[in-house]
């Protein structure tokens, strides 16, 4: 599956503990990540800084869904379920 224009749900629900170009300390759930377009799409896409957390990430029917609010509405599920204390 390819990614859904405009949508960018990876990029705003899960959390990233990892380095993220100027967000040196990663990316808490629900925040936006700075390199996330006003199209949504992802400016480090291509870059070799992008981190390793978002390049691991492929989108996928299960979690992906229909939509964009699907998207996020199953990327905040998961979220909530993984997160530790």
């Amino acid at each position: 599956m390819q990614c859904r224009y405009n949508c960018g749900a990876c990029c705003i629900a899960p959390s990233i503990s990892s380095f993220i170009p100027g967000m040196p300390d990663g990316k808490p759930a629900g925040v936006r990540c700075i390199h996330l377009a006003e199209n949504n799409s992802c400016e480090l896409f291509d870059s070799k800084d992008r981190p390793l957390a978002c390049k691991s990430f492929l989108a996928e029917p299960d979690i992906c869904g229909d939509n964009r609010n699907q998207a996020l509405d199953t990327l905040v599920w998961l979220e909530n379920t993984t997160a530790s204390d």
